[in-house]
């Protein structure tokens, strides 16, 4: 990593355990001469700092640090944006398969990422467009997934779908999770889909409770561009994306996945491979 200058702290709002840390990992930076910008949350943390919005913490940093769970790594990633600046995800609870970090291996592991010790795993976001007439009206990157889920109770959604220019199927379902690599062990994988090794070039749609039980997952290449028509009425379907931000749907509207030439650039630990990280947090126990 360059020489870090300015570091970006983002911290998940009302964690105990981010109120315990806040003070303690801003001190730990000053005192090594580095400046440090915060968003409201972290600021909420300690009176000494002063926040500023999220979507703005990462503009001018070297290093953008996450205390909390996936959900805020998630949100911190669309901040970054673009930008090609090392995430360092630290959980503070819960399931977190992208915030390998513990917070008793934070100021070690921050130490080596410091002195340029670590390794960065690069994760592909999914550009997502939604069009309307032919026009496009809204326009993300997920790092995990796009869904189209029903809005309204008890009532399937009926959904086109190509893979490039071939037909693939009519869906009826309650929906649809398109999915990057690293968002294989979110959604999707609670919707039956399959665990797909970060680094393969893949992109996977996964029906949720489809009417034909022969809807399977299918896993076709980075390359493609998957086309997905909506059919249900206008505002019976909504398009999540990592499952924070997104718009309501209307009938006849496209929307449009395919693999994003950026990546987010997030630091591991080197005892965190892929598979080590899987046994600890399915429990699928040791040897």
């Amino acid at each position: 990593m360059p020489s870090v200058k300015t570091v970006g702290l983002i911290s998940k709002p009302g964690s105990q355990t981010g109120a315990q840390l806040v003070s303690r990992v801003v001190e730990w930076l000053r005192d090594r001469g580095l400046d440090v910008r915060c968003d409201g949350e972290t600021a909420a943390y300690t009176q000494a700092e002063h926040g500023i919005p999220r979507d703005d913490v990462p503009e001018g940093c070297d290093l953008v640090i996450v205390l909390g769970g996936d959900g805020t790594l998630l949100s911190a990633a669309r901040a970054i944006g673009h930008r090609e600046i090392p995430l360092f995800a630290v959980n503070l609870g819960g399931l977190g398969f992208l915030t390998a970090i513990t917070k008793d291996e934070l100021f070690p592991e921050l130490e080596r990422a410091l002195e340029g010790g670590h390794r960065v795993a690069k994760r592909k976001f999914l550009n997502t467009e939604l069009l309307r007439g032919g026009r496009v009206v809204a326009a993300y990157d997920a790092l995990n997934d796009a869904v189209l889920a029903k809005s309204e109770i008890a009532r399937m959604i009926d959904l086109e779908v190509y893979v490039d220019e071939q037909f693939v199927a009519n869906y009826k379902a309650d929906g649809l999770i398109v999915c990057t690599p690293t968002g294989s062990t979110a959604y999707s994988l609670a919707a039956g889909g399959p665990i797909i090794f970060p680094s393969v070039p893949a992109i996977c749609m996964t029906p949720i409770c489809p009417h034909m039980l022969t809807n399977r997952p299918v896993l076709v290449p980075e390359t493609s561009v998957v086309r997905v028509v909506s059919h249900a009425p206008n505002d019976n379907v909504f398009l999540s994306i990592d499952g924070q931000v997104g718009n309501p749907v209307e009938e006849g509207d496209m929307i449009l996945c395919r693999s994003s030439r950026f990546a987010l650039q997030l630091v591991r630990p080197p005892r965190a491979m892929f598979f080590d990280v899987l046994r600890q947090k399915l429990k699928w126990g040791e040897r």
